[in-house]
């Protein structure tokens, strides 16, 4: 099975001084909150891609989080740090965006079955059969589309649950304080959504994973 974390090293996020930035905007330098947009815009705009599969969806998401965040600074008792907090903003905020165009959805025209949707996409590997001698830079954006387009035929708690742990690295108390869930139930979703990612691996790369 291809390693994901080959294929895409999750972003550093701070944790040493954001709490600084935090306390500083609280007291009325607004411009600090500048700072930790610049800090964390990149990690979270990744979360909310590898979730929605769309960059400009994923991009009006985190933008609205920020929003959200600067409002709700105040609520910010500093328990986790301040990106576990605005992670779990990203992720409820994504969770709203895809429970809403799923029902749009729904309204317009019946959803694939997931066999037909894991071919149709599989089709990318034509652009490049011809090709003996494919650059090595090609070859990992093909990888990680193909990991992304299996990803997104996961459920929704399978799929956010492994994309923060394997893709963005996040720990797994992270993980538990995003989704307010125990230690061990973190554990145990985690090995079904990996366990289950590898099923339809399976299906596209056959005996080659």
């Amino acid at each position: 099975m291809p390693e994901i974390q080959a294929v895409w090293n999750g972003q550093n996020r701070a944790v040493d001084d954001d709490a600084g930035f935090v306390a500083r905007c609280r007291q009325g330098r607004t411009e600090e909150f500048a700072v930790l947009v610049r800090r964390h815009q990149k990690s979270m705009l990744n979360l909310a891609y590898r979730m929605t599969g769309s960059y400009d969806e994923a991009c009006d998401i985190v933008q609205e989080a920020f929003i959200a965040a600067y409002r709700a600074l105040g609520n910010f008792r500093g328990d986790a740090r301040f990106s576990t907090w605005l992670g779990s903003i990203v992720i409820n905020r994504t969770r709203n965006h895809l429970a809403q165009k799923a029902t749009r959805m729904r309204r317009e025209e019946p959803l694939p079955d997931e066999a037909s949707y894991i071919k149709s996409r599989h089709n990318l590997h034509v652009l490049f059969e011809d090709n003996g001698t494919i650059d090595s830079d090609l070859e990992r954006k093909e990888l990680e589309a193909q990991i992304q387009e299996c990803i997104d035929c996961l459920d929704g708690e399978q799929r956010e649950i492994l994309i923060m742990r394997d893709i963005e690295a996040y720990s797994y108390e992270e993980i538990g304080a995003v989704l307010n869930l125990p230690p061990g139930t973190v554990r145990s979703r985690l090995f079904r959504a990996r366990s289950a990612l590898k099923e339809i691996m399976k299906r596209v790369w056959g005996d080659q994973i």
